[in-house]
């Protein structure tokens, strides 16, 4: 398959050009009705966004909407969130009982995703285990927290497809995510999927191996259906009702049109992009990017075999799906979102003393259930198509910042001091208070050497 559509892989991977750059991110950027910014395809690094406007420190610079994004599947232990827009859903309690309940049950998160408690309330270091009646009370609303609706969230609303893997907190967000994404990923008993079982192995090899897999499948289903769309719209304006069995060459102009969002971003093979893990000698990089390579050929085996479009074939080439998960891994941004769990409790520790001792009577038993874990928020990967065109800077004037009121998954770009009209917008992609070498050794791993003014006046 590979040498049967080398040409049409080609193009897709061709980058758009300048005036194509252009002209999506003006669309785009009105769209969105961010007036402020500007993205210029033909600056000194590439692609760069820059001010419009005046920005004053602190100001929201950006709310940017994802591509495509996922939920570490670690997490969903944790966080029960939209699968949409990954605000969480259900309530307090839900969230609370719905966590115990799958601790009991043996289930637990990767090391690593706990985090500990900074902010004052008083936790006990080892968790410690409720009746059932209490857990399955606080899932189905029997119990009902003190406070708690001072936190209220969105109901939770089903898949349309009934399957269990994903929830909403709102029907337009459920339609959003089928007609976008998940009617190719659904595995539930009413899914339009004709091979569940294969599309089930798919997710359980990236739930075992690299969940980036299931970012990569959201990509490819989200450019069939649109691809999709746009050949029924254009048979419509034909005249014509039903599909016809057009050849490949015929169908290809509209699949470049229905990837135009993708081909935005920028892209490397993943297995020659991946940083070279610590643990992993120089001496065996080549066997390392080879197994790397080879697991990406086992996971589009699997996804092949769940969803294969013929009229969208090179889509489900190695090398799309290599440049599709090394987009990713050069242009993520992490996709976090607060736990209300953690602002529940929080509230409950400063409520006036005789208050707070009432209500820990019944809240510290779940509390302590928890443990140092209560306040993990929603953990994932995204990709945002106008905050990846910003470039790095190591003295940035901006940063990704979730403010009080962010309560979904958008990338939020706060101003870190005041820009200028026509002022490029930067944003540092490390930790830029490390040292010089620090900070070019983390760069190496983006494929460039960092020559901002910091780094000129740093450098030995």
């Amino acid at each position: 398959m590979e040498a049967g559509f080398s040409e049409q892989v080609a193009a897709l991977l061709r980058p758009p050009s300048l005036v194509h750059v252009k002209e999506y991110f003006e669309a785009l950027l009105a769209e969105r009705q961010c007036f402020g910014l500007k993205v210029k395809p033909e600056g000194e690094h590439g692609k760069g966004v820059y001010s419009e406007v005046d920005f004053q420190e602190d100001d929201l610079v950006l709310k940017d909407q994802m591509l495509a994004g996922a939920q570490h599947y670690s997490n969903k232990i944790d966080c029960m969130v939209c699968s949409y827009c990954f605000q969480f859903i259900g309530s307090v309690e839900l969230q609370i009982g719905r966590k115990l309940y799958l601790q009991d049950l043996g289930v637990s998160a990767v090391d690593g995703c706990g985090s500990s408690d900074e902010a004052g309330c008083s936790v006990s270091s080892e968790k410690v285990g409720l009746p059932q009646d209490a857990i399955q009370s606080l899932m189905n609303g029997g119990l009902k927290l003190p406070y708690s609706d001072n936190f209220s969230l969105p109901a939770v609303v089903p898949c349309a497809g009934a399957c269990e893997e994903a929830y909403y907190c709102s029907k337009s967000c459920a339609e959003a995510d089928w007609d976008s994404f998940h009617s190719l990923l659904c595995t539930g008993q009413q899914s339009s999927v004709s091979n569940t079982k294969a599309l089930m192995k798919f997710t359980k090899h990236a739930n075992e191996t690299n969940d980036i897999f299931i970012l990569a499948a959201k990509v490819i289903s989200f450019t069939i259906l649109r691809y999709r769309k746009l050949k029924a719209s254009h048979l419509e304006q034909k005249g014509k009702h039903k599909s016809s069995n057009c050849c490949n060459s015929y169908n290809f102009p509209l699949l470049l049109e229905a990837w135009k969002p993708v081909s935005m971003g920028f892209k490397k093979r993943w297995w020659d992009c991946i940083a070279l893990p610590e643990d992993v000698e120089s001496c065996d990089e080549v066997d390392f990017r080879m197994q790397i390579k080879d697991l990406a050929f086992e996971s589009l085996q699997l996804l092949k075999e769940a969803i294969y479009d013929e009229e969208c074939a090179p889509l489900f080439s190695l090398d799309i799906y290599g440049h599709i998960i090394g987009m990713f891994e050069l242009n993520n941004l992490d996709l976090v979102v607060a736990s209300p769990i953690e602002d529940y409790f929080l509230y409950i520790d400063d409520l006036p003393c005789s208050q707070k001792k009432e209500a820990e009577k019944i809240t510290k038993p779940f509390l302590d259930a928890l443990g140092e874990d209560y306040s993990i928020p929603c953990q994932g990967t995204a990709f945002f198509p106008v905050q990846s065109c910003m470039n790095h800077s190591c003295n940035p004037n901006a940063k990704a910042f979730k403010r009080e009121e962010d309560r979904d998954g958008q990338a939020s770009i706060i101003a870190l001091r005041r820009i200028l009209k026509g002022e490029e917008i930067t944003i540092s992609y490390i930790d830029e208070d490390r040292p010089y070498a620090e900070r070019q050794e983390l760069l190496a791993d983006y494929g460039f050497r960092c020559g901002c003014p910091r780094c000129i006046e740093e450098q030995p």
